[in-house]
C-alpha cells in the first residue's frame, strides 16, 4: 500500500456538492474517502464509500479508521454533509431542531475528531467546513434560524480550531456557498433564488469545488470564511 498520495474525506458525497468534491479531488490526484447514509461502492481503486450517518459517533470513527487502513493516511476533511430546513422560527418542529442538530452539528463534530487525532499523528492536514452566507447576510423571506444556529456554530468554530491547531500543522476553514443550482432547486424556483445574489444568478457546484481546492492549495490560509455567494455576503442591495 502507498502512502505518497493525499488523501480526501468528504461526508454528503452521494450528491451535489458532495460528489462534485470527489471529482475535484480525484482530478487533482488525490484518493478519495466518500461518506453519506446512501453512498454506493465505487469501482474506482482510488475511492472507498462508506455508508453510514456520520452524525453516528461510531460510523465517524469508521470513516477514519478506514480510511487509514485502506489508503494511510488522512490529508484533508471536507465536512459537507448537512441539510437546511427553511421555516418561520415558531414553525420549527422538536424533530426539526433534533435533525438538524445531529446532522449538521454532530456530522461535524465527531468525525472532526477522528480526523484531527490522525492528523496530529501524521504531523499536518486540512479541515474543510461547509457552511452558509446566511450565517452572517440573512435575507428577509428565507427564514434560517436553525441554518444560523448551527451553520453559524461551524463558521465560529473554524477559527477556534484554526488558532488551537495552527502550530500543530493543521489548518482549519470554511466555504460559505450562496444558493447552488443543484437537482434539489426545482427549475421554477431558479428566478427567485437567482434574485438572492447581487449577480443575479445561483452558483455552480463547480464554484464551490474550485473554492475548496483553493483553501486545501493555499497553505498560509487559515481560519478563512470564503463565500462563494454572488456577493451576498457583502450587504443588502
Amino acid at each position: 500500500m502507498s502512502t505518497e498520495r493525499k488523501v480526501a474525506v468528504v461526508t454528503g458525497a452521494s450528491q451535489g456538492i458532495g460528489a462534485g468534491l470527489v471529482r475535484g479531488f480525484l482530478d487533482k490526484g488525490y484518493r478519495v474517502v466518500a461518506n453519506s447514509r446512501s453512498i454506493k461502492p465505487d469501482a474506482a481503486t482510488d475511492v472507498l464509500a462508506v455508508p453510514g450517518d456520520i452524525a453516528d459517533p461510531a460510523v465517524a470513527e469508521r470513516v477514519i479508521a478506514e480510511a487509514v487502513a485502506k489508503f494511510g493516511r488522512v490529508n484533508t476533511l471536507v465536512n459537507n454533509a448537512g441539510m437546511f430546513i427553511a421555516k418561520p422560527f415558531t414553525e420549527y418542529t422538536p424533530e426539526d431542531f433534533a435533525t438538524k442538530i445531529s446532522l449538521n452539528l454532530a456530522g461535524f463534530f465527531y468525525v472532526s475528531q477522528s480526523a484531527i487525532r490522525q492528523m496530529l499523528a501524521q504531523g499536518g492536514g486540512h479541515v474543510v467546513n461547509m457552511t452558509t452566507t446566511l450565517v452572517g447576510q440573512p435575507v428577509k423571506g428565507v427564514p434560517s434560524a436553525l441554518a444560523s444556529l448551527t451553520k453559524g456554530g461551524l463558521d465560529a468554530v473554524t477559527r477556534s480550531l484554526a488558532i488551537e491547531y495552527a502550530d500543530k500543522g493543521i489548518r482549519v476553514n470554511a466555504v460559505a456557498p450562496g444558493v447552488i443550482a443543484t437537482p434539489m432547486h426545482k427549475p421554477e424556483t431558479h428566478a427567485f433564488l437567482a434574485g438572492l445574489h447581487p449577480v443575479g444568478r445561483m452558483g455552480t457546484v463547480q464554484e464551490v469545488v474550485d473554492a475548496v481546492l483553493y483553501l486545501e492549495a493555499a497553505t498560509f490560509v487559515t481560519g478563512e470564511t470564503l463565500h462563494v455567494d454572488g456577493g451576498a455576503h457583502a450587504g443588502h442591495w
